[in-house]
């Protein structure tokens, strides 16, 4: 096999050709005054290529994997694996007035018709439960990094309580809590825009211990700014959080830390200052458990 990524990824990929002792070529991306991209691969490819790239700004991002995928297939490959930690469209699952794109479902087929393997971390679903409804392949992978998290904050607190910002995060929050023996508690959130939030804490002493938000993504960074708000009315002093894929868009990291928070971490999924938490070992075993 042959790891293929883009520039945006490369660290990461190296990380990963590293444990799967596989050769790791780089593809050439060019962008034209226009907007449009040039890609160059390497000129014969082995039967199984494995491209590696995360969907975050993803318009772009989309058709350069169009024309690598397709690329990828002239120069030879029959096998083309799509390694992307975070998975873009997969909010908009259901039209919600007439006229509506549902994205989810049109680029889940996109992928599906480029890739034979799609390997994701923590996809924001809503209403379903498996990402081969979206992406509809046998091999669309929905990992997690739940391990990996909980492995992390064990080696930074010997105790801590997790905080989950609304329902939806109550089994990943929990299933963390449970492997390292920390507490949790699930907050609840109504979404009113892209930047308005309201949210109320569940009754308990946040007091005395620090408290951890753990969230799949942070975007604008509002939903964390609210919870460490509400955490300091509660009189918690020591304040942190965690995200999965750390977005971050406009002033977001900044909002995030003028809150309260004293710290936040987040996966490789996506580069970024706060991104300390390595994903290589969790995709390389899925690889292997696919390839054997």
């Amino acid at each position: 096999m042959l790891i293929l990524a883009f520039p945006d990824y490369i660290s990461q990929a190296q990380r990963l050709a590293a444990r799967l002792d596989a050769p790791l070529a780089e593809v050439v991306l060019h962008h034209f005054p226009d907007g449009e991209s040039l890609i160059r691969l390497p000129p014969s490819l082995p039967e199984h290529v494995i491209v590696c790239r995360s969907l975050n700004q993803p318009n772009d991002k989309l058709i350069e994997l169009l024309l690598c995928a397709t690329t990828a297939r002239e120069l030879g490959a029959k096998r083309l694996t799509l390694i992307t930690p975070y998975l873009s469209y997969m909010r908009q699952d259901i039209a919600n007035q007439p006229g509506e794109a549902v994205s989810q479902r049109i680029v889940g087929k996109l992928l599906a018709d480029l890739f034979d393997d799609v390997l994701t971390v923590d996809p924001h679903l809503h209403r379903i439960s498996a990402l081969t409804q979206a992406i509809p392949i046998k091999n669309a992978i929905s990992l997690t990094a739940a391990d990996e998290i909980g492995t992390f904050l064990k080696q930074q607190f010997n105790h801590a309580l997790l905080l989950g910002p609304d329902s939806e995060s109550k089994q990943w929050v929990a299933a963390i809590a449970e492997n390292i023996g920390f507490d949790y508690a699930i907050a609840k959130k109504n979404r009113l825009g892209d930047k308005q939030v309201e949210m109320s804490l569940p009754d308990g002493d946040y007091r005395n211990r620090p408290v951890i938000i753990i969230d799949d993504m942070a975007s604008t960074g509002r939903t964390l700014a609210k919870a460490a708000e509400l955490l300091q009315a509660a009189g918690s002093k020591d304040i942190y959080a965690v995200v999965t894929h750390a977005l971050f868009c406009g002033d977001a990291y900044a909002h995030i830390l003028k809150s309260g928070i004293k710290t936040i971490w987040s996966t490789d999924s996506i580069d970024h200052p706060s991104s300390c938490i390595k994903l290589d070992a969790l995709l390389a075993d899925a690889i292997k458990a696919i390839t054997r």
